[in-house]
C-alpha cells in the first residue's frame, strides 16, 4: 500500500506562513496540515497524536514542521518534538522559524564561499559585523558564523542592552561567543563598520542600515551581504542581484538577497526532500541547514 506523505505544521502564531506551506507542497507532500497557536506544551500531545495513528514503518511519511517567529522558541519546541518519540515510533522533525535557519545558512555559506574564492580564507578568526542580530536570521546568522570560529559583534540599532541579552542568550544555548556593540548613531555605526572585515545586514524589510559613505570607510572590508529585497537596500549600493560582484566605493564583493535567496530556496525546498525521500526519520535544525546550504552555494 502507497501511504501519503504527510505534513504536520506547528507554529505558536495565529498563522502559518504561506511561503512554508507553498514550499512543502511543491516539495512533495501529499498533505500538509497547519496547527497555529500551538505552545511547547502541547507539542508532546501532537506529536505523539501523529507517531502512534500509523505503524513504525510510516515514520519516514510523517513530517512535524517547526515554525514561528523566534528562534529560541523554535528550538525548544523543536526539541519537545523530538523528545515525545517512542521508539519504534518516530517522525521526521525540521525546524525553519519564518525562514530564519534556512536563510541565514544560505548568506553565511555564500559568504564563506566568496572568502575562499576571493580571498582564499575561511569564516574562521574573520571580523564579521552582523547588523539586525536581535531578529530571527540575524540570531542565527551570528551564531553560525560564531559555532564557525568567525569573531562575531551584533550590533544593535536602539543600543546595546537588547543585543547584550542575545549575545548572553547564544552563550548560553549554544557556547558560542559574540560581542555586542551599540549600533544607535552613525558615528557609531560608522566606526564599527571600520573595524569589520564582513558585514551582514538582516534588518527590517525596506530599512537602510550601512550608507555608501560607511561602507567607504570600512577600510578591512571584504564583503558586505544583505537579506532585505525591498527597497531601499539596507546596504546602499549593493544591488538585490549581486553575486559576489565588486562593491562601489570599496575594495569589497557584495552578496544581494537575490543571490541569499536562491540558496535559501534550494536549503528549504531540497531539506523538504530528504524528508519526504529518507529511508529512516530525519531532524533538521540551523546546522542542518547550513551544511546543506554549502554543498549548494556557489
Amino acid at each position: 500500500m502507497s501511504r501519503k506523505h504527510i505534513l504536520h505544521m506547528l507554529t505558536p502564531l495565529a498563522h502559518m506562513s504561506p511561503f512554508d506551506v507553498n514550499m512543502a507542497l511543491d516539495a512533495g507532500f501529499d498533505a500538509v496540515v497547519p496547527y497555529v497557536g500551538v505552545g511547547p506544551g502541547e507539542v508532546t500531545g501532537l506529536v505523539q497524536d501523529a507517531i502512534f495513528s500509523r505503524p513504525p514503518d510510516a515514520g519516514i511519511d510523517t513530517g512535524i514542521f517547526i515554525g514561528g517567529k523566534d528562534v529560541s522558541l523554535a528550538l525548544d519546541m523543536f526539541d519537545a518534538a523530538r523528545k515525545a518519540m517512542v521508539p519504534p515510533f518516530q517522525v521526521s522533525v525540521f525546524a525553519d522559524p519564518a525562514g530564519s535557519f534556512t536563510t541565514a545558512a544560505a548568506m553565511v555559506a555564500k559568504v564563506e564561499k566568496a572568502l575562499e574564492k576571493k580571498f582564499e580564507r575561511g569564516l574562521k578568526d574573520t571580523s564579521i559585523a552582523v547588523f539586525g542580530a536581535t531578529g530571527v536570521v540575524g540570531f542565527c546568522t551570528a551564531v553560525i558564523a560564531a559555532k564557525e570560529g568567525a569573531k562575531v559583534t551584533i550590533i544593535g540599532h536602539d543600543g546595546v542592552e537588547r543585543v547584550q541579552k542575545v549575545a548572553d542568550e547564544i552563550k548560553a544555548r549554544f557556547g558560542a561567543g559574540v560581542e555586542a556593540e551599540d549600533g544607535s548613531t552613525e558615528a557609531k555605526k560608522t566606526a564599527l563598520a571600520e573595524n569589520a572585515e564582513v558585514i551582514l545586514t538582516a534588518a527590517k524589510a525596506g530599512v537602510q542600515v550601512i550608507s555608501k559613505a560607511q561602507l567607504s570607510a570600512a577600510g578591512k572590508l571584504l564583503i558586505a551581504s544583505d537579506v532585505n529585497a525591498v527597497p531601499p537596500a539596507g546596504i546602499e549600493g549593493l544591488a538585490v542581484n549581486a553575486n559576489s560582484d565588486p562593491l562601489e566605493g570599496t575594495k569589497a564583493v557584495g552578496i544581494g538577497p537575490l543571490a541569499v535567496g536562491n540558496v535559501k530556496y534550494k536549503v528549504e525546498f531540497g531539506l523538504f526532500k530528504r524528508m519526504i525521500e529518507a529511508e529512516k526519520t530525519v531532524t533538521f535544525d540551523f546546522q542542518d541547514a547550513f551544511s546543506f546550504a554549502r554543498e549548494i552555494a556557489k
